[in-house]
């Protein structure tokens, strides 16, 4: 019997996505299930024999669990890691193509296929810190700086808080003022003035926010969008066209990168969902962990 590893966030999904059926659903499909809820403390531990890792969360679930396991010696073993998104936008599941209810995404492990997952590595703050969906300046840490600050983080239904996020983005869009940016890309100087520079892993961020449509994790590479200071309008009109079920893809400028040095004239960006503050124009330098993690992804 394979054992399984469960970390689950019991403050996400709906209440049928507890700690009980959760468990149950895994050993019906013949795992012997260790459980570990990431609400408690030191709750991180894989046990020796364990043989697939299971991540029943949302995307800031996902990188928790991601980044203890990057942190291990790399002597230990990869294992493949199965998700059941349960979050408020699950970009990364989305991206890896996982979506449905938990027992029909169990069911599929047997016939999945192993997905290998770049992570994103940034140095230049105090600490080495790494990403799996993004990292990023200008419109999007000012959102999430915003979503705190007016107590929207806290609205429960997930299709009402990224909608609110949308809705408070376009606004912001129209009154923000573009920051000038140091970009520099494999060598090749990109710099101007910018509503925001990301430096994307997965297709989306945030509020299911499409930047990167055709960013692949695995590729060895990272795609870096720009949104020009000229384009001001042209992207408030299409987070509104989101906002209204309209679906368009985002066509602004995007490169593909190895390395990435940046800077920006202001002191607050995004690594994933957290924000950082750093100094002003502090130099960062992004690099890629090629295949640092292992997914189960079903087959198309």
């Amino acid at each position: 019997m394979k054992v399984a590893k469960l970390f689950h966030n019991p403050g996400a999904g709906d209440e049928e996505h507890n700690k009980e059926n959760l468990v149950e659903l895994i050993k019906e499909e013949g795992y012997d299930c260790r459980y570990s809820s990431t609400k408690k403390k030191n709750w991180f531990e894989v046990e020796p024999e364990t043989d697939i890792i299971i991540i029943a969360g949302g995307d800031g679930t996902i990188r928790d669990v991601a980044g203890h396991l990057l942190s291990l010696k790399r002597i230990e073993k990869h294992w493949p890691i199965g998700i059941l998104p349960l979050g408020t936008a699950n970009n990364i599941s989305k991206t890896l193509g996982i979506r449905g209810e938990p027992v029909d995404i169990i069911r599929n492990w047997e016939n999945a296929k192993i997905k290998k997952f770049d992570v994103g590595r940034l140095t230049g703050a105090d600490d080495t810190l790494f990403f799996l969906e993004s990292f990023g300046y200008g419109i999007f840490p000012y959102l999430m700086m915003e979503m705190k600050k007016q107590k929207k983080e806290d609205i429960d239904d997930p299709q009402t808080k990224l909608k609110t996020a949308l809705k408070l983005m376009q606004r912001l869009i129209l009154s923000y003022k573009p920051r000038y940016c140091n970009l520099e890309i494999d060598g090749v100087d990109h710099s101007g003035k910018f509503l925001l520079a990301e430096v994307m892993n997965t297709r989306t961020l945030g509020p299911n926010l499409c930047l990167a449509s055709k960013a692949d994790p695995g590729d060895g590479k990272l795609e870096v969008v720009v949104v020009l200071e000229s384009e001001k309008e042209k992207f408030a009109d299409y987070i509104l066209k989101m906002i209204n079920g309209k679906e368009e893809k985002f066509s602004f400028k995007t490169i593909k990168a190895n390395c990435v040095n940046i800077s920006w004239d202001g002191t607050h960006v995004h690594v994933d969902d957290e924000i950082l503050k750093i100094e002003k124009e502090a130099p960062m330098k992004v690099e890629l962990l090629k295949e640092a993690l292992e997914f189960l992804v079903p087959r198309k």
